[in-house]
């Protein structure tokens, strides 16, 4: 095969992803939370570890994010009552969770989103 394919690097996915986000600000998320947000930690269990628990976040993993948030799913937690919920999704520098924030709108999950700077971000407003 010599043809050439058209391809996307990872940051246009990135950039393609975030377009479709409003993201929010770390000193934003307690207000967002107080007004029934659901902040979710999708750092792996090693990096939790290192850098700290996100005091407020329910822990779900990256690799079934997606079966825990939907309300359609059989493995759907308690919060996802409906494609309302405004999940915010957090990792360590703020990538990964745009990427997931995504997926979870390619699901109906209109009000997903992600925190600007990840964990290193909201840490101190945490704190």
């Amino acid at each position: 095969m010599t043809g050439t394919r058209p391809t996307k690097t990872i940051d246009d996915v990135l950039t393609e992803a975030r377009a479709r986000l409003d993201r929010v600000d770390a000193a934003a998320v307690p207000a967002e939370l107080a007004a029934g947000a659901v902040l979710v930690d999708i750092r792996p269990a090693a990096q939790r570890a290192e850098e700290g628990e996100a005091s407020g976040a329910l822990v779900i993993e990256r690799n079934v994010l997606e079966w825990r948030c939907d309300p359609q799913s059989d493995a759907r937690i308690d919060q996802a009552v409906d494609h309302d919920v405004r999940w915010i999704i957090l990792c360590s520098q703020g990538y990964t969770s745009s990427l997931a924030a995504a997926a979870l709108q390619d699901l109906g999950l209109h009000r997903a989103t992600d925190v600007i700077g990840g964990f290193e971000a909201l840490a101190p407003v945490l704190d």
